[in-house]
């Protein structure tokens, strides 16, 4: 895999060009999926925590929050890392012990230990991009805000969303799709910055 190509392919994303984005997505989804997956166990979760963190992705570099330019693969893995930390944490579950040969051994069970140290800042981060994020929703349109709103606030599936909202879940996702679009256009529009790591 050519990875020096990232910072040209993040840099036309910037600069408005979402093929840029899903190509990116395409070239690192089976490496930052099997790493989801490989701690979690279960399919559906992990495909959630998947979205999510493309969606941190995302808003993190249209906030012009990214700078670490040619090591888009670990941050990302890192994003992946915190979400599935996060899951634990919020369902009260212990990762699964798995150590791992490949190259994603980097991320490995020791790194959960001690995770309850970082509770007051994780909230105090949580409680800041919680606000930056209803600034930015209150200005979607309703079936986009819903969305969201379950996904991030209620922490629902998109599976519980679609039956939340009486759609399927192709709609839900495609709502999600088009909320992160026009938060896109909320975030340049009023240089909202949003404080993530």
């Amino acid at each position: 895999m050519n990875y020096d190509n990232d910072s040209v392919l993040i840099k036309n994303y910037i600069d408005g060009d979402e093929k840029s984005l899903e190509i990116l997505i395409k070239k690192y989804k089976n490496r930052v999926f099997s790493f989801i997956y490989s701690k979690v166990l279960e399919k559906d979760i992990t495909e959630d925590i998947f979205q999510d963190t493309f969606i941190k992705v995302i808003l993190t570099l249209k906030s012009g929050g990214y700078n670490e330019e040619g090591k888009f693969l670990p941050w990302v893995m890192r994003i992946a890392h915190n979400l599935t930390i996060d899951y634990f944490r919020l369902n009260k579950k212990s990762p699964t012990v798995r150590e791992s040969n490949n190259s994603d051994s980097d991320y490995s069970i020791f790194d959960f230990i001690g995770i309850c140290d970082e509770c007051s800042e994780t909230i105090l981060i949580k409680k800041q991009i919680n606000q930056d994020l209803i600034k930015m929703i209150d200005q979607l349109p309703d079936d986009q805000k819903e969305v969201l709103e379950l996904r991030i606030f209620k922490e629902l599936s998109f599976k519980e969303i679609a039956e939340e909202t009486n759609v399927s879940i192709n709609t839900a996702l495609g709502r999600m799709r088009y909320a992160i679009i026009n938060l896109r256009k909320v975030i340049e529009n009023n240089n909202i910055t949003l404080t993530v790591d």
